[in-house]
């Protein structure tokens, strides 16, 4: 991959070469084998937990790494550019550990979080309905109090790693008002929890993706995470940090594309030339390399203002849009380079492009953070410095 320009501790340096390392001996020889399989590659997040790659963002009082998030999506870059499916499963760990870390009382995260930053134990996040995606707040999961618990009713769509996953954290109803919400860490043994069979997909299929279902679930009154009704304020914050790290591995993948592309143009000849010094092919190449390094640069601001403890939920937004967009649109053109080739499956890229749509889906649909960015807009209208990320 290109050098990322930029100054790095020699943490960093041993984090990513470490990850690479993964990447290269583990990741690869087995992504294109498992995802035409539809094959979970739950072995690959035990060995990740158990080298500290899955609890890095998170503290180390915990079990966690303690790295900045800058450099948690540079990780989550470098799985993404070898095995999407692993990437997004990472990140989708890290979500559903964040009420948790950041909600939860001592006594909560003595006693769970270091089995779920260790990797012994992976997580999944139950937050979309069938009925209730884009909109969360109208959700129709319900939780209700019991003398000792709660019991929990309803249906949530989508869950990745659903029926793979050790634990769940669930946002369920638990009053009458849209906003009425509250988060549960419901474990995966729970009576009267099951998943359905898993989605059949385009891409991603090495990582599950299926319906749970929550018939009469009852969970002790210490699951309740961050206190009764803050659940969606919960699940927003979190998805903030979620987008970003959707970010990033639509960036990995968009390197990945890129990579692919320009060996197969110095390799390959036409009329007697190779088909990088053809300018129409090379003006292809550089459109990709700009979009790619223009996703990351946009990424990594939005970590900075994340890691200083400013507000990033509309630079997050702009982010997952910029980064999504551009993956479906490098590895879109990374087929276009192959020909023919980059048709079939002898050649990854034609999995890549598949994994790139749904990049512009989950976590918020991107017509969702035009929204987001949108009302951001409004907000500050007729204030100076509206652009935070050039602001700071």
């Amino acid at each position: 991959m290109p050098a990322r320009h930029v100054v790095d501790t020699e943490e960093t340096v041993e984090l990513l070469r470490l990850v690479r390392e993964i990447a290269t001996e583990q990741l690869a020889p087995r992504s294109a084998a498992a995802e035409a399989d539809e094959q979970f590659p739950r072995d690959m997040f035990t060995l990740l937990g158990r080298t500290g790659i899955l609890g890095l963002p998170y503290p180390e009082e915990y079990g966690g790494g303690g790295v900045s998030y800058s450099d948690y999506l540079r990780v989550l870059e470098e799985l993404g550019a070898v095995w999407a499916s692993v990437g997004v499963g990472v990140s989708v760990h890290a979500l559903s550990c964040y009420p948790l870390v950041n909600h939860g009382t001592e006594e909560q995260r003595a006693r769970w979080l270091p089995e779920m930053l260790g990797g012994e134990l992976l997580g999944a996040y139950c937050l979309s309905e069938p009925h209730a995606g884009s909109d969360p707040a109208a959700m129709t999961t319900r939780a209700v109090r019991e003398a000792d618990g709660w019991v929990i009713e309803g249906t949530k769509a989508w869950t990745t790693h659903g029926g793979q996953a050790d634990f769940y954290t669930v946002m369920a109803r638990t009053g009458e008002g849209r906003g009425d919400i509250s988060c549960f860490l419901v474990p995966a043994d729970a009576d009267g929890l099951s998943a359905d069979p898993p989605e059949r997909k385009m891409g991603l299929t090495g990582s599950a993706t299926a319906t749970m279902r929550f018939d009469g679930v009852r969970v002790s009154a210490d699951r309740l995470i961050g206190g009764e009704g803050n659940g969606l304020r919960i699940a927003l914050a979190a998805l903030d940090s979620g987008r970003l790290g959707i970010a990033a591995v639509a960036t990995g993948l968009a390197q990945g594309a890129l990579d692919k592309a320009v060996a197969y143009a110095r390799e390959r000849e036409t009329f007697g030339r190779r088909i990088i010094d053809h300018q129409g092919l090379a003006f292809v190449l550089a459109d990709m390399e700009a979009a790619t390094v223009s996703a990351r640069a946009t990424l990594q601001a939005a970590a900075s203002l994340r890691d200083r403890g400013l507000p990033f939920s509309t630079e997050a937004s702009v982010a997952k849009l910029v980064a999504t967009d551009n993956a479906m649109r490098v590895t879109t053109d990374a087929v276009q380079v192959l020909g023919g080739y980059g048709y079939t499956r002898d050649f990854p890229v034609e999995r890549y492009m598949r994994e790139a749509k749904v990049m512009q889906i989950f976590e918020g649909t991107n017509q969702i953070q035009r929204m987001v960015i949108a009302r951001a807009l409004d907000r500050a209208s007729g204030r100076a410095g509206s652009g935070s990320i050039i602001a700071t």
